[in-house]
Order: structure tokens, then C-alpha cells, then sequence
């Protein structure tokens, strides 16, 4: 398919003006196909030629202004509109099309719960052209009016309030002036609970089958919600511009959420249906918040062009933490941030992909590059970059700034430059410049502390900074300085911080003897590795978890994270200051951060096999640990981290003893009692470790026939060491038939059922099966899937250099299509940093 560069959408922008759509959809043509009509009102300034992008199964009928075209003129996806004249212009569209199954375009759903099926709409970057037709740019905003036929029982959602006509015809209010990827509808048999709050209607929505468990938490999702967009009122002076406010909790969705003004979509697991830790109802509060800050900007203010994506995503990653902190009884956000986000953008910064947080328009030539940009740079080194923002220019001017940024631009496009620009009217500090050491270089900065103690106890620090493009990117940051705390051995307890610019401070002299601690970037504010001095690692060691605040405690954790990745300390060494600090650490988010690191990084890709049992063996001590240190809550704090211990007792268990008895008991003792969740967990380790068998898998089906059950059963199947289990497999993964390909999560929960460390000798021969297939998958089944495929079907396991002889040769000669190729150009580089971590430590 063409990708739309940005000169042709620059041409296309300079010769028209596109006004209005009116679409209707018909989804009562069965479970395949679906019909669509488009009317599009447009203007030509001058006379010229341009194309509409469509991409129908059948395309029954084109008009121009009455006249009609020939629908054979559609080239793949672009439809030549020549010879316009200046002047008003009507085009009419008629035509059939797919549903898809990989959460593009309108993706179908059909619960297996109860038969109910539901569809909706993902129309990012590229994908409206599934749905109907357009002139599919960001900076060609329009009003957009839907109809919708759909079946009687069924309710419709879009962008702006519906009414329903009877005999299942539904209309939607007309939108504001938006822009074509921000259009929704979502339609179902939905479970909805409704509800107003400042003068609009409000509600939240999910399929029928996970109604009990959306109405357990409708009274906290509502309360975030309001809480929320009065925050949101609060700080920004333009009022919430669209009519309603709904959410719309969807299966089988790609992202965490997708921004739709009005009409915002989640993915359902966000609807629990088994017991979560108060962590993960935080992280489900940041969603709801960083898509509400998407309402003003990126769908009130939209970006131009791709380039600047990264300023949608990184102001609502930051607004979404600070804001729920401020409003909410979630006060901790930012810990939870730096533990379970950070670590995303250090590590994409890392890599060979690796690109400014706001790249150039020549960095984003059309739209599958500006596709790859979707990562922890656009996230969470752009959301740690505003902070920083704030903290160097204060946030009454950043707010000020914001503010004009909407008034100027509101309904409109707008770019870097003109943000810079609002911001720069709210203070005196250079923000231009600011934002070229920032946002136009890429690489991570490392800090390293040089301590000099004299001979008269005093003492004095300076910051030594390497890393980053050009070297010179200033940062405002906190050092602390903390002391034993001589009434309670293992506590450390502050001195008066040091705040500090790097790199203009230079050095500072300091009486009274040097802490036994001293920490760069306290209070995580600026976004760079920090290294400790020897006295200062000594000290953590014995006293990590005698540091009083999480945030503090998640910049170390941090700090040794990075140093096993760079090979300056011993894995090992990490799962032993987790054995030592983690079962009295206080913070939830911390234990599940450095568990999933110690789990997921350490024991399965920086440990060599003979060294990973004793890992392992480490981690269900830990949680043992945990687990006798929180005996007997059911419900609370203390229930978190007996469901966190639980579940990292399970992933790393090397024998079926102890989860086994759980499973026959229904319940771990004292408590939690096994729910689904817990009960599809242990049966896939248990099939991981062939300790069960496909008619067990296929009894807790019947147990549990939902959507997550069925996925269950694809993991567990998938991961039995069996020959026949694993061709047949991947057989599924790998079959591109429009009937029987695996649709976007059972392609998921397969693949990640596939692979194991524990079976590299049945698994081997799939290694360099995945190199030659793979890249024919990802052609057939387009970026969504290419993008599940390279990061959930890749052989990790075999840190080998043969994995990356064979990934190198496939990058080379096999021209997999972009999605899958970025994801390969990670796998690749983070396997020869795992080899490089191996290396090291067989060096130690």
C-alpha cells in the first residue's frame, strides 16, 4: 500500500479545503463485511488533481459532483480526483467493506461468553481508510456527521451523542472540526452505566459478559473520571470542547487507549475480572487521565503533521501522572512512573532506533515512519523531558504557556514551533534553546558524582556528564545527602538537599563531614542514568529500604538496574539487593518493578541456563518472603503484595510442587483465593514445565469460556513441551488465511506461550523458522501483527549469536516491511546487550 508522504500531504493541504463527511455504516451485512457510504464537501482553491484514500473489499459506485467516476480508477488505496476546478466540490462513495480481526480499522469482536458481537473503530495514523473514505491527514480537519444501521439490539457510540431512530438507525450529533484518525463508533450490545457531571452526559461502557465486574468499579472509574476533568478545568482555561464524554472499554485493542474525542476506547482487560494490586488501579487511573488530556491537546490542538506525535504522547504522558496525583487519592504516580516507565524510554534511547523526542519533518518523510515513533521516546522520555520542562521554567509559566497554545491554535493544527513559541511568551528563560539540547538530540545523559573528602572532614561534589548527543544538555535536578540514622540501624534519614544545574554549577564545598549517601536526580526529576560513588553504593547495600521515600528508592533501583544492563554489575548482584531490601520495601509498584526486572531481563536473558535455576530459585525465596511478611490480609495494602508475590512465585517456579497444590486447594494459603487469572497463570507454568495435559487445558476452558479464558488455553497449549503441541502451534501463528488467522490476542497468547527457556532443545529447530517466515507474515497481515510477531514470537530465549547471525540476515535479505523490521533492529540489539551482560559477568 502507498504510504502518504508529507509532501503529498503538503501539496494536497495547499490545494484544498475539506469542510464535511457524512458517512453512514451499515453493520447488518453479517460477520465479514460491512457497508459504507461517504459524502465529502471539499473546496479547491485552484485547479488541480489530488486523490482520496479508500481501501474497500468492493467499491460499487463513485460520483463528482454528479458525474460519475470509474471505480476501477482506485489504485490500491488512492482513488485520482483530476482536473477540479476552483470551487465547491461534492464526492460520493459507495462501497463494501472488511472487518478486520487484528484491531485495525472496524475490528470485529465476538465474545465466546455468550455469542454477543461487537465492533469498533481504530482509525490512527492510517487506518480510516478501512472505514470509509478520505483525505486522510491530520491537518484537514472537518465536521464529521455518522449514521449507523445497525442490528435492533444493539447500541451505538461515536464522537458526539447519539440518538437512536428505531429499527436499529442510529445518527450522532456532528462533530467539531477534528481530524480523520480521531473518528469513532463503537457498536454492541453494550452494558453501559451513565451518569452527568458539569452539565454533560457521562458514561462507561463494555460487552455484556463483563458487566458484573464494570459495575463493582463504576463508582471509582466515575469518580476518577470527574475528578479528572475538574483538574482539567482547573488548569486550562479552554472548557472541554466536545458534548459528551463516554469510555468505552473494547476487546481485542491494540493500545492502552486511544484518544477519540468523545468517545474515548480502552482495552477491556482494564475491566477487572480478577483481583488487581492498587498499582494496577492506579495505572488504570493514569490511562483515564492521560486520555482526558488528550481532549485539549491532540484533539482540540492537533498536531500538522507525524513529526509531531511525540507531543500529543508526552504531554499527556506527563499531564496523565501529574494530574491524577493532584486530584486523586493516587499520590504516588510519579514513583510508579519512574519504575514501570522510565526504564521504557533509557532503553529505547539505547538502541540503534533510537530518534529525538521531537524529530525533524525530513525525520518523518510519510506515514510508516512516522509509525516507528511510537515508543518509549515519544512516551516516556518526552513525558520525562515536560517535567523537566517544569521544573526549569516553573509551572505557572509552562501553564500560561499551555493556555495560549490553545487559545491560539484551537480546532486547528499546530507544530513545535508554534508551542515553543506559546511557551516562550509565558517566561523569559530561552525555551528555543532549551528544546534543541532537549528535543532535537538524542542518547541518554549518565551523571556520575566525584566526591573529595580533605583532611579536615569537610568535603565538596561535582557532576561529571557523558552521554548524550552533544553533551551539553542542562539539567536541574536534586542531589541528596543522607546519614545512618544512629537510633535505628539500617535507617537513613536526610540532610537539606542540594539543587543543582548541570552542567553550570561546577563544584560545591561542604563542612561537616560527607554523608553516607549521596544521590544524583533525587526526586527523579530530569531524565538521565545516575551513577553512585563507592561509599554511596556501600551504603545502599546495607540500607536501601531504610530510605524514606519510594521515590528516592526507585532512583537507586533504577541506578542498579542500569549498571547490570552496562555490564558494571553482576546480575547476580541485583537479585541479592532484591533478596536483601524487597520483602521490607513499603511501595508496591517498587516490588513489582524489580521482581518483573529480576523475572524478565535477568533470569531469562542475562544469566547463562546453569546460573537461571538458582535465579529462580532466589525468586520464589523472595516471595516466600513477602508472602510470611504480609500473612493474612484479605483485602488492602497488604493483599497487593501478597498477589504480587504470589504471582512472581508462580512465573518462577522450577517444579510443579506447591503451585500444584494451589491449584487442587482453589486458594494459596492465607489467602489470595485462586481466581481466574491466578488459575490460567499457574496452569501455564505448569505446561511450561510439562506438568499438565492438553485435556486439563481444555477442562479449565469449559471452566472458564470467556475471551481471556480462550486465550488462556492458546498460551497453555502452545507452551506444553510436546512436538505435535508446538507445530500445531505454529500453524496458527503463522497462517495468513482471512478465515482462520488468528486475530490480533490469540496471535499474542500463543506466541508468548511458544517460547521457554526450559525447552530449547524441542525449540531450536524454530529458530531459524521464525527468520524465514516470519517476514511473509507481517506482509500479509500488516503492521499491528508485524509489530505482535516481532516482539511476542521472537526466539528470545536463545541469547545465542547465532540468533543474531540469522536476525542480521533476515534484516538484510529478506526486506521485512517496516513495523517488522524496527521491532527486529530491538530484538537484535537488546540480544547483544544480553550477550555483552553475559560476557561481563563471566569476566567478574
Amino acid at each position: 500500500m502507498p504510504q502518504l508522504t508529507r509532501d503529498e500531504a503538503q501539496t494536497r493541504a495547499r490545494l484544498i479545503d475539506v469542510h464535511r463527511y457524512e458517512v453512514a455504516l451499515d453493520l447488518t451485512r453479517g460477520a465479514e463485511r460491512f457497508g459504507s457510504r461517504t459524502v465529502i464537501h471539499f473546496t479547491a482553491r485552484t485547479a488541480g488533481d489530488t486523490f482520496v484514500e479508500f481501501r474497500p473489499a468492493e467499491l460499487h459506485s463513485v460520483t463528482l459532483d454528479g458525474r460519475p467516476l470509474d471505480p476501477a480508477a482506485l489504485d490500491d488505496n488512492r482513488l485520482p480526483l483530476t482536473g477540479l476546478a476552483p470551487g465547491a466540490h461534492e464526492l460520493r462513495l459507495d462501497a463494501t467493506m472488511h472487518y478486520s480481526r487484528t484491531g485495525e480499522g472496524m475490528h470485529r469482536f465476538t465474545d465466546p461468553a455468550d455469542g454477543e458481537s461487537y465492533v469498533y473503530t481504530q482509525l490512527f495514523m492510517e487506518d480510516v481508510q478501512r472505514v470509509f473514505a478520505a483525505f486522510d491527514q491530520p491537518d484537514l480537519k472537518a465536521v464529521f456527521a455518522l449514521s449507523v444501521q445497525a442490528p435492533e439490539d444493539w447500541t451505538v457510540l461515536a464522537n458526539g451523542r447519539t440518538e437512536h431512530l428505531g429499527e436499529g438507525r442510529w445518527d450522532a450529533a456532528p462533530t467539531p472540526l477534528i481530524s480523520t484518525y480521531l473518528v469513532a463508533v463503537a457498536a454492541g450490545p453494550w452494558h453501559s452505566v451513565r451518569t452527568e457531571h458539569a452539565g454533560l452526559p457521562f458514561g462507561i461502557h463494555c460487552r455484556r459478559s463483563l458487566a458484573p465486574h464494570l459495575d463493582a468499579d463504576a463508582g471509582e472509574i466515575l469518580d476518577l473520571t470527574r475528578r479528572c476533568f475538574d483538574r482539567y478545568h482547573e488548569i486550562f482555561e479552554e472548557p472541554y470542547p466536545f458534548d459528551s464524554y463516554d469510555q468505552a472499554f473494547v476487546p481485542e485493542f491494540n493500545a492502552g487507549a486511544m484518544e477519540n474525542p468523545g468517545l474515548v476506547t480502552f482495552r477491556d482487560e482494564y475491566v477487572f475480572r480478577s483481583a488487581v494490586t492498587d498499582t494496577e488501579r492506579q495505572t488504570r487511573g493514569v490511562t483515564i487521565a492521560h486520555e482526558m488530556a488528550h481532549m485539549w491537546f491532540g484533539d482540540l490542538v492537533t498536531l500538522q503533521w507525524w513529526d509531531d506525535i511525540w507531543l500529543n504522547e508526552s504531554f499527556a504522558e506527563y499531564m496523565g501522572y501529574q494530574v491524577l496525583a493532584e486530584a486523586t487519592g493516587f499520590t504516588d504516580t510519579w514513583t510508579d512512573f519512574a519504575v514501570a516507565r522510565k526504564g521504557w524510554g533509557y532503553d529505547a534511547d539505547q538502541r540503534p532506533s533510537t530518534h529525538p523526542v521531537a524529530p525533524t519533518p525530513a525525520d518523518v518523510p510519510d506515514t510508516a515512519s512516522a509509525l516507528l515513533n511510537f515508543d518509549g521516546i515519544s512516551y516516556a522520555k518526552g513525558a520525562s523531558a515536560l517535567r523537566q520542562l517544569v521544573a526549569w521554567m516553573g509551572e505557572k509559566d509552562f501553564l500560561t504557556g499551555i493556555n495560549e497554545h490553545f487559545a491560539r491554535h484551537r480546532f486547528g493544527n499546530a507544530t513545535l514551533a508554534d508551542f515553543l513559541d506559546s511557551l516562550a511568551r509565558a517566561t523569559d528563560r530561552d525555551v528555543h534553546a532549551w528544546a534543541a539540547r532537549w528535543l532535537r538530540t538524542t542518547g541518554v545523559d549518565s551523571l556520575t558524582p566525584v566526591v573529595q573528602e580533605a583532611a579536615d572532614g569537610n568535603w565538596s561534589v561535582s557532576v561529571e556528564q557523558t552521554g548524550s548527543e552533544d553533551g551539553t544538555r542542562p539539567h536541574r535536578l536534586t542531589i541528596g545527602l543522607y546519614d545512618h540514622d544512629r537510633a535505628a540501624p539500617g535507617r537513613l534519614v536526610p540532610r537539606e538537599p542540594l539543587n543543582w544545574d548541570v552542567p553550570d554549577d561546577g563544584s560545591h564545598a561542604a563542612t561537616g563531614g560527607r554523608p553516607a549517601l549521596l544521590l544524583l536526580n533525587d526526586q527523579d526529576l530530569t531524565y538521565a542514568k545516575v551513577r553512585l560513588d563507592p561509599v554511596s553504593w556501600d551504603t545502599v547495600l546495607g540500607a536501601l529500604s531504610g530510605l524514606p521515600d519510594p521515590l528516592t528508592r526507585a532512583v537507586v533501583w533504577n541506578a542498579a538496574r542500569d549498571m547490570v544492563r552496562d555490564g558494571e554489575l553482576a546480575p547476580t548482584a541485583y537479585l541479592d539487593a532484591a533478596r536483601a531490601h524487597l520483602p521490607d520495601e513499603t511501595d508496591l509498584a517498587l516490588v513489582r518493578g524489580v521482581l518483573a526486572f529480576a523475572r524478565t531481563q535477568i533470569a531469562d536473558h542475562y544469566l547463562a541456563l546453569p546460573e537461571r535455576h538458582s535465579a529462580l530459585a532466589t525468586l520464589t525465596a523472595l516471595s516466600r518472603d513477602i508472602l510470611r511478611r504480609t500473612e493474612g490480609p484479605e483485602h488492602g495494602t497488604e493483599a497487593g503484595f501478597r498477589l504480587t508475590a504470589v504471582r512472581a512465585f508462580i512465573d518462577s517456579a522450577t517444579t510443579p510442587e506447591g503451585i500444584q497444590d494451589w491449584l487442587d486447594d482453589g486458594s494459596v494459603p492465607g489467602g489470595p483465593r485462586l481466581d481466574p487469572e491466578l488459575r490460567w497463570r499457574i496452569l501455564g507454568r505448569l505446561a511450561t514445565l510439562g506438568a499438565t495435559t492438553p485435556d486439563a487445558i481444555n477442562a479449565e476452558l469449559a471452566r472458564d469460556p470467556s475471551a481471556t479464558g480462550r486465550e488462556g488455553a492458546a498460551r497453555c497449549h502452545a507452551a506444553l513441551p510436546d512436538p505435535a503441541a508446538k507445530q500445531a502451534a505454529w500453524d496458527a501463528l503463522f497462517t495468513t488465511d482471512g478465515e482462520t488467522a488468528l486475530s490480533n490476542y490469540l496471535f499474542t497468547a500463543t506466541a508468548t506461550g511458544f517460547w521457554a527457556p526450559e525447552q530449547l532443545d524441542l525449540l531450536r529447530p524454530y529458530v531459524d523458522r521464525y527468520f524465514a517466515e516470519v517476514p511473509a507474515l507481517a506482509a500479509a497481515r500488516g503492521p499491528a501483527l508485524a509489530a505482535a510477531a516481532g516482539r511476542h514470537a521472537f526466539p528470545a530465549p536463545f541469547v545465542e549469536d547465532h540468533t543474531l547471525r540469522l536476525g542480521e540476515t533476515c534484516l538484510t535479505d529478506r526486506d521485512p516491511i517496516p513495523a517488522l523490521r524496527r521491532k527486529l533492529l530491538d530484538q537484535l540489539d537488546d540480544l547483544r546487550r544480553a550477550l555483552r551482560v553475559r560476557a561481563a559477568a563471566g569476566r567478574a
